[in-house]
């Protein structure tokens, strides 16, 4: 199977290519490039992988998978954690050309099912201690609906037919690599749309291999760097911005966490001396709180940078991070559809508290656009509008959302509201998409009330957001009924469709109905001044 996506013009390719920004690389090249290195690449747990072991391991994956008939061109669904074989998987699938999207581990039913029918996969790789894993039901109801899912590996597996350590087992004799071109697609992120089916967005070798290495280039990480991968390892911040791929790049040290709390952390940094990290704001808030609390900065002393973004930062936060945790801050802006912005390591206060930083790339394309699509002034407030050498083209097999999000001139318009200073420094102001981001876990409004309104006595629903301190924002659910519905017989109903737990309403209103705008459609400007005004009376 071909993958087929938007390319880059031939005029803007030929310029990116004159100025070295694409380099005509697969990723693979990213660990390959220290195959002969016996310097640490990674810690999970008490295992610690060198380079040597890290690429002997991918080849071997490899190896064991084209045995198996994957071929370039080929689509994989990926479900692992925060775990060495996360890594192990990429880079194997990268060397023979099968292009993976990697589900986080949070997700659901409803998730895969949207990833398996827009993929087609070829190869399924996921861990048995997901629930969905457990036992075969969900892996066979895949199997019958998606005939082209010929191979499975799993994680934590005794059978050996379908187990994953098996075939990180098998020796890699007469491999050979089978990398896709390197204007191809070789991965794809997903996207935090705000549609009702989850968007898939195809990455080039060139494209992401640039935006790594000039990210690693802003961010300052080199051979020293020892990189906390405390956030989901399949989300584009923690995997290139410069994250642990740009660690990898480096040839320095990524150690695993399985989540961002202080208490998994905290003894993490200490112990391998971290000194860089990503959070979300909600995750820093909890940082602020157990530094302040438990009186344990000392332990946070090898941190010298930490990087925030995922959602904004307010300025109050924004402050607090090096008087009370003690380390520089950077905020990363950023969308896995491409462009990043980053404050830079040597900005005063006012860019890095008060801005989400300047695109990265001299060839970023950004400006700000009105409703009309006209170009607005420096200062003024309006839709993003952005292109470049590592932002895509087009969302893949999604013709009709591409010409609503494109101009005609191939200018991304993201859905955020921002405005530029002077200089060139972006500041965030919101969303102009119907999109809720729970502390970084991005909710599309329209796909929770699909499935909503497939309950049998939900009449209109209609989900909003709602501020809250530790998450930046939380959802709020309206709902007319045929009869009251209590909160927890909907959230009930919703897992039982598969939905992830952050996609969950987090609060449930019972309404007779809902406000509409002149034009007929739901006034959920209106649903949310409700809740402020409620949340003021309180």
């Amino acid at each position: 199977m071909t993958i087929l996506y938007a390319r880059w013009p031939a005029a803007l390719a030929a310029r990116y290519r004159e100025k070295g920004y694409w380099v005509d690389l697969p990723l693979s090249d990213i660990l390959s490039r220290h195959a002969d290195s016996d310097a640490i690449a990674l810690i999970d747990g008490d295992r610690h992988y060198c380079y040597q072991e890290l690429e002997a391991l991918a080849t071997r994956l490899a190896a064991a998978l084209q045995r198996r008939g994957l071929q370039p061109g080929d689509s994989a669904l990926v479900q692992l954690g925060n775990v060495a074989d996360f890594y192990i998987t990429l880079f194997a699938l990268l060397k023979i050309g099968v292009a993976p999207v990697s589900a986080l581990f949070s997700h659901q039913r409803s998730e895969m099912d949207a990833y398996a029918r827009q993929i087609e996969p070829a190869l399924l790789i996921a861990d048995r201690q997901h629930s969905l894993f457990a036992d075969d039901d969900y892996l066979l109801q895949l199997q019958t609906r998606h005939p082209a899912l010929r191979v499975v590996a799993l994680r934590n597996e005794d059978n050996s037919a379908l187990s994953l350590a098996a075939m990180l087992a098998e020796p890699a004799t007469q491999f050979v690599a089978t990398p896709s071109a390197a204007d191809d697609v070789a991965l794809f992120q997903l996207s935090g749309g705000s549609t009702g089916t989850p968007k898939l967005i195809p990455r080039t070798h060139n494209d992401y291999y640039y935006s790594i290495r000039r990210s690693v280039e802003v961010c300052g990480f080199d051979a020293t760097t020892r990189y906390l991968c405390a956030l989901p390892a399949a989300h584009n911040y923690p995997m290139s911005s410069p994250g642990a791929l740009g660690v990898f790049y480096c040839g320095a040290c990524v150690v695993l966490a399985s989540d961002p709390s202080a208490t998994t952390c905290f003894p993490l940094i200490e112990q391998y001396q971290i000194t860089v990290t990503a959070l979300v704001p909600p995750a820093v808030s909890l940082w602020l709180q157990a530094v302040n609390e438990w009186g344990n900065r000392h332990v946070l002393a090898s941190l010298r940078l930490l990087q925030v973004g995922g959602a904004r930062l307010s300025e109050a936060l924004a402050a607090r991070i090096p008087a009370e945790i003690g380390c520089q801050l950077q905020q990363v802006f950023g969308m896995a559809e491409g462009l990043v912005n980053y404050t830079q390591l040597d900005d005063d206060d006012e860019h890095t508290f008060k801005t989400q930083g300047k695109p990265m790339s001299p060839d970023d394309e950004v400006w700000i656009a009105d409703e009309a699509g006209n170009p607005l002034p420096v200062g003024m407030t309006g839709r993003l509008m952005t292109r470049g050498p590592y932002t895509f083209r087009g969302y893949y097999r999604s013709p009709e959302h591409n010409a609503q999000v494109f101009d005609e001139n191939g200018f991304y318009c993201s859905g955020d509201l921002v405005s530029l200073t002077p200089d060139g420094y972006l500041c965030v102001q919101g969303r102009e998409k119907d999109q809720i981001n729970r502390g970084g876990e991005k909710i599309a409004a329209e796909e929770i009330e699909n499935l909503l309104l497939r309950h049998e006595d939900v009449v209109h629903a209609a989900l909003v957001s709602m501020e809250d301190s530790l998450l930046g924002e939380k959802s709020c659910a309206f709902i007319v009924g045929r009869r009251p519905l209590r909160a927890v017989e909907v959230r009930r109903y919703l897992r039982q469709l598969g939905v992830a737990d952050f996609k969950l309403p987090d609060r449930i209103e019972m309404v007779d109905s809902l406000p509409l705008t002149p034009v007929g459609k739901i006034d959920k400007k209106n649903l949310r001044q409700r809740l402020s005004s409620q949340s003021s009376l309180s």
